[in-house]
């Protein structure tokens, strides 16, 4: 079974490294690609992990764009090649991890009493204690079952935890829709990844290709509109959605204007100490 999609779809051999690594060409899902429609191409996707350099993206982008289909694959490559496999790319390098750990969808448990937040927290926990250097981390809008910033800062944390503040710094990919959460791409191991999205003539074209960058926008009122929402609804939205921006930028300048207040007293303040702080006259 497994050497059918080497001659039918170009699986390749891949190079197996001792040091932590996962250089794949053109990766693809194996089970997406198998069942597209007639006429449908599935596009590809280079994956680029390095120890101890590059260890951690984050992959910000649109519902409908890609990036679940895009970490699954990636798990996926790992997996077939440690069961000895060809995998579903032009090219790969990669080492062998002890674990692929994953954090993907979530649901309750209701003959324990656990909530779909609390389901997600214990599958968090387990990742975060039980991961090592050697180890493969995905997980996918880690925070969304609380409220905005408790998710937020939640998934703030993780990333610093996994991109070097914790125990291990495994090979990570953390799919989100905290955009805020891109600032971290200054850290040393950290880097952005975004779905390729172009708008034309007012309509939004997913092009599920991952690229440098991260993402302005989640486009959830065009995917929500696909869906056939009412078009009340929808307009109604985006009215909301503009207030909300606009809203947030009046915040985003208040706080501005109270830090550059802040720093100009301060620099007063230290002005009079060295002015008359200590002068021996005026004490």
């Amino acid at each position: 079974a497994l050497a059918l999609p080497v001659v039918r779809d170009g699986w390749c051999a891949p190079e197996i490294v001792e040091s932590a690594c996962m250089q794949v060409g053109a990766s693809r899902h194996p089970v997406v690609e198998r069942f597209l429609n007639v006429g449908e191409q599935f596009i590809p996707n280079d994956i680029q992990l390095i120890a101890p350099e590059r260890t951690f993206a984050i992959i910000t982008g649109p519902n409908m764009a890609g990036k679940s289909t895009y970490i699954r694959q990636v798990a996926l490559v790992q997996l077939l090649a440690q069961m000895g496999s060809f995998v579903p790319a032009t090219q790969a390098r990669l080492s062998i991890v002890d674990r692929i750990f994953t954090r993907i969808g979530a649901q309750d448990n209701l003959t324990r009493g656990e909530s779909t937040f609390f389901v997600e927290m214990l599958e968090t926990a387990r990742i975060l204690n039980q991961c090592t250097d050697q180890s493969l981390v995905i997980m996918d809008e880690v925070g969304r079952g609380t409220s905005t910033y408790d998710g937020m800062s939640l998934a703030w944390a993780i990333v610093e935890y996994l991109s070097g503040d914790g125990r291990a710094r495994p090979l990570t990919l953390f799919a989100t829709h905290y955009h805020e959460l891109t600032a971290l791409g200054e850290r040393d191991v950290v880097h952005n990844l975004t779905m390729d999205v172009r708008e034309i003539e007012q309509k939004v074209i997913f092009m599920h290709r991952v690229i440098e960058g991260a993402a302005d926008r989640s486009y959830g009122i065009h995917v929500a509109q696909l869906a056939g929402l009412p078009r009340e609804v929808i307009d109604r939205a985006q009215e909301k959605l503009q207030e909300l921006e606009a809203d947030d930028d009046r915040r985003k300048t208040d706080v501005m204007d109270r830090q550059r207040n802040r720093r100009k007293k301060s620099r007063s303040d230290e002005g009079q100490k060295l002015l008359f702080g200590d002068h021996p006259e005026l004490n």
